[in-house]
């Protein structure tokens, strides 16, 4: 089967994005198939593309590691010889084209709100994961939070500000703060007072034009995979410092995690049951995963749906898909199979 698996971008998740593409590619190719891994944004300045499947080079070679900050997005733009104007590089929808399906790799606004999908719904290419119309429903956080309420699933309480709106609301601290719409908590902070809250509203607003304040919940972070409409056994994410931010994702040694999380078995099968709903809410297809919090008495509190949860050596999703004895390589198949399931 010919592969191609899409990543990087100009996300502030491009790094994350690469990793994640890296691993799937190696799976992939070790599975039999012919795959290319190609950047989505930079795609690929070459002549020889009707032949790219049959090539037999390594397309990731050079791709490091993930740094401990964001990515210089205006440094990826300045490397597009035509200035970027379309979000597809050279070539991408091309190769595209000539694959049998489209491993989505991407993480961040465009790969997972579901614009990529929307065009190639209209490019007749077909992909892994979600639709679009899930994709955007999942990305928007204020959005995601409403369907949540209204399909009565737990969830902190909180509002929404869109900038340059006057501050009317009044949070009660801790609070957190967090750009409605991104990922691996880039724009993200736990605000302790009235003092650090401008600069937190100010930094979330550097990553998009609404942002949600909403309750702090103390406790145990969750997380949970819902696989082909099944929930995965639950991880316990426990960072050794700090929250689970950017650097203690991604960083080797920065978090303990623990799969299946060592919860009581009422608070499993409630924490599964969620995300099950939560997958039916927002009208989810194939996999995603869902992020909760739960405070001392196990009450639990869904904060948000991610439609291409992460596949680098830190990820969740192989953790608990390695729990129900489904290898990496095993679970890049399964997501494959199921992007042919109409």
């Amino acid at each position: 089967m010919k592969v191609v698996v899409l990543a990087g971008g100009i996300s502030t998740e491009r790094d994350v994005s690469l990793i994640s593409g890296k691993m799937i590619y190696r799976a992939v190719k070790k599975l039999g198939h012919q795959a290319v891994l190609l950047d989505v944004f930079l795609g690929m300045e070459r002549e020889d593309i009707d032949h790219i499947f049959e090539s037999g080079e390594d397309f990731a070679a050079g791709i490091g590691e993930i740094r401990e900050v964001n990515p210089d997005i205006s440094a990826v733009k300045a490397q597009r010889a035509d200035g970027g104007k379309c979000y597809f590089g050279p070539n991408v929808i091309r190769i595209c084209q000539m694959a049998d399906v489209v491993f989505l790799g991407l993480h961040g606004a465009d790969g997972e709100g579901g614009r990529v999908q929307a065009a190639f719904d209209l490019l007749g290419i077909r992909y892994t994961g979600t639709d679009f119309v899930s994709s955007a429903l999942a990305m928007d956080k204020c959005l995601a939070k409403e369907l949540f309420v209204q399909n009565g699933i737990p969830t902190p309480a909180g509002f929404r500000l869109r900038k340059g709106q006057t501050i009317s609301e009044k949070p009660q601290f801790p609070c957190v703060v967090k750009v409605s719409s991104g990922g691996s908590s880039i724009g993200v902070s736990i605000v302790e007072g009235p003092q650090d809250y401008e600069a937190a509203l100010a930094d979330a607003f550097l990553y998009g034009d609404e942002v949600i304040v909403e309750q702090y919940i103390k406790g145990k972070e969750l997380t949970c995979c819902v696989l082909d409409g099944k929930a995965l056994p639950i991880v316990e994410i426990a960072p050794k410092a700090g929250f689970y931010d950017y650097k203690n994702k991604y960083q080797a040694g920065s978090t303990v995690e623990l799969c299946p999380a060592p919860i009581s078995a009422e608070a499993t099968k409630r924490v599964q049951e969620i995300s099950e709903r939560v997958f039916s809410a927002l009208r989810l297809h194939k996999y995603a995963r869902m992020d909760f919090m739960m405070d001392g008495e196990e009450n639990v509190y869904c904060l948000e749906a991610n439609t291409l949860p992460g596949m680098t050596p830190t990820s969740l999703i192989p953790q608990e898909a390695a729990a129900v004895g489904i290898g990496y390589e095993q679970l890049c198949q399964k997501i494959i199979d199921m992007a042919f399931e109409d």
